[in-house]
């Protein structure tokens, strides 16, 4: 049985440069990263930072994010996402879909605007290597951030095309929840872009998006879903992807040596 492999998300660093990112990952034996599209841009473009990160060695396991498809220029916005993600070499491209589209309580509609979306773009995609990763978030993200919230829902958006074109992202934060996330997550096989990992902490902070920790510090039980993630067929990187204010707060090496001291609380 192969073991999984860690990447840091650079949004666990969030205050680090690419570079001092890449630096850290080397320094503590980790040998994926998972960048979002400020730092690439920051350092100079994808070339710039394909050019930095294979300096260190480094294999980019997803790039964050495109999406946001209830919006103007979501559309365009993620083709140029995907050209970036195939500069970079990596794969899979996240898909943060988008909430509500401005003035419309219609959720069905915005749903219909998604699976639009992945129409138009799957083509494009499939041209430049890269795959579409559909992410559920919780469903508290559901207004402003994603009107996917369940893996079931992403599963059904991704079906009409094949495992290559369009996956999902299993995210523990967003899915640890869900009575049906065995279910999914078995059905999910050949369409697992990514596995993120971070805790549920609470009292949820007033921003809601910054209420995560990390592993060991909440309330998931990561065993029996990476687990179910192998199980799947999943073999590949794990993405530590922390959004905490007190965690950027903090030296990224600190961080970054916390994310690895525990790595095998994920149970891989």
């Amino acid at each position: 049985m192969s073991r999984m492999k860690l990447s840091l998300n650079t949004a666990t660093v969030k205050r680090a440069s690419l570079a001092e990112s890449a630096r850290l990952c080397a320094e503590h034996g980790i040998t994926g990263i998972g960048p979002w599209r400020d730092v690439i841009a920051e350092a100079g473009g994808a070339k710039a930072a394909r050019k930095l990160l294979d300096g260190h060695g480094l294999s980019v396991t997803s790039l964050c994010r495109g999406g946001f498809f209830t919006t103007p220029g979501g559309v365009d916005d993620t083709r140029r996402a995907i050209e970036e993600a195939a500069i970079l070499g990596t794969g899979e491209l996240v898909l943060v879909v988008g909430g509500l589209h401005p003035g419309s309580k219609d959720l069905p509609a915005a749903r219909r605007i998604v699976a639009e979306a992945l129409q138009r773009l799957a083509p494009h995609a499939a041209q430049h290597g890269v795959r579409l990763a559909i992410e559920p978030l919780h469903p508290m993200f559901c207004a402003d951030r994603a009107v996917v919230s369940t893996l079931a829902q992403a599963l059904d958006l991704a079906e009409p095309f094949a495992p290559q074109e369009v996956g999902v992202v299993v995210d523990t934060y967003h899915l640890w929840w869900d009575p049906t996330l065995f279910e999914q997550i078995a059905r999910a096989r050949g369409r697992i872009s990514i596995y993120q990992v971070c805790d549920w902490v609470v009292p949820l902070p007033a921003d809601m998006l910054l209420g995560r920790g990390h592993v060991g510090d909440g309330h998931i039980d990561f065993l029996p879903i990476t687990d179910a993630v192998r199980k799947a067929g999943y073999d590949g990187y794990v993405e530590v992807e922390i959004f905490n204010q007190e965690i950027w707060d903090a030296p990224p090496d600190q961080t970054v040596a916390t994310v690895k001291a525990r790595w095998d609380l994920v149970g891989v």
